[in-house]
């Protein structure tokens, strides 16, 4: 009697020179590059695996790498746990992979139901254990699939991409708001709040000249104040570094400058985290994975 156990083949391991980020390069085993990465948390010898749901991306969100290369397909549930298992093999006797971050390639609500598959295998006890409260699902605003999330899984933490509280702004680099604008998006968002209890992560990530004004703040502000006073809960503001993707020996965009807006954040009464995005030498950070060996 014979058996078949699929595995992903391991491709490269690159290791940051600047932090203790690691990226794995992996592929399916129909040969489509995909890429997981390995972060380092504040408390020692506890991690998280940064994961993709996808093989490339449909959303092309101007400024991710990811959405410049489009979709091969979705990956199955077997392939996005493998990766955890993958980081947990990396790590020496004692550390653990503490949580699960869907923030690599692909949009997982794109791949709901095998994202949702694979959050059960990750948080059942008898599988690899890790605590839904301790995995979040990034999406850039799929509204129906933030309202499946909330009704099967409701333990596990959302983050949303907003980018900018301007419409108009929204539009010009995330097309996906052409569809589903940030409204629509928002309201599901009130709806995962009632169901789960639980406080969205909103991430914006400051472009030089594009959504790093006084006009950004202020919508983004006027955004989280209705947003609170019509849930109860104020959402946690991330405000993450852009890094550059080469596009053609230059990169498409400029940092905004991040110590500005987010003082400008502050003067409008919010209280945002600004949130280190590691491993940008070895292209790990947020925004940089394109399935590159």
């Amino acid at each position: 009697m014979r058996g078949h156990v699929p595995a992903l083949e391991v491709r490269a391991m690159k290791r940051s020179a600047l932090d203790p980020f690691v990226k794995m390069a992996l592929a399916t085993p129909d040969g489509h590059p995909i890429e997981a990465v390995r972060i380092p948390l504040e408390r020692t010898g506890r991690f998280s695996a940064c994961v993709s749901s996808q093989a490339g991306c449909a959303l092309a969100c101007a400024f991710c790498a990811t959405g410049r290369l489009g979709l091969a397909r979705n990956l199955a549930t077997w392939e996005i746990v493998e990766q955890v298992r993958l980081v947990r093999a990396t790590l020496a006797r004692g550390e653990r992979v503490h949580g699960v971050v869907f923030q690599g390639m692909g949009e997982p609500l794109a791949n709901v139901e095998r994202v949702i598959d694979a959050i059960r295998v990750l948080s059942d006890s008898c599988a690899l254990a890790i605590d839904a409260r301790a995995i979040t699902v990034c999406t850039s605003g799929l509204p129906s699939g933030i309202r499946q999330l909330a009704r099967e899984v409701p333990k596990v933490r959302l983050g949303v991409s907003i980018f900018s509280a301007r419409a108009e702004v929204r539009r010009r680099l995330m097309p996906i708001a052409a569809t589903h604008p940030l409204s629509e998006v928002i309201a599901a968002v009130e709806e995962h709040v009632h169901l789960s209890g639980i406080a969205p992560m909103w991430a914006v990530t400051p472009l030089e000249g594009i959504n790093d004004t006084t006009d950004d703040a202020v919508a983004l502000a006027d955004l989280v104040r209705t947003f609170t006073a019509r849930t109860g809960v104020r959402p946690r503001l991330s405000v993450v570094p852009y890094n550059a993707i080469d596009v053609g020996g230059s990169d498409p965009y400029a940092r905004g400058d991040v110590a500005a807006f987010v003082e400008r954040l502050v003067a409008h009464g919010l209280r945002p985290h600004l949130r280190y995005s590691g491993g940008a030498d070895v292209a790990a950070a947020c925004g940089q994975l394109a399935g590159q060996a």
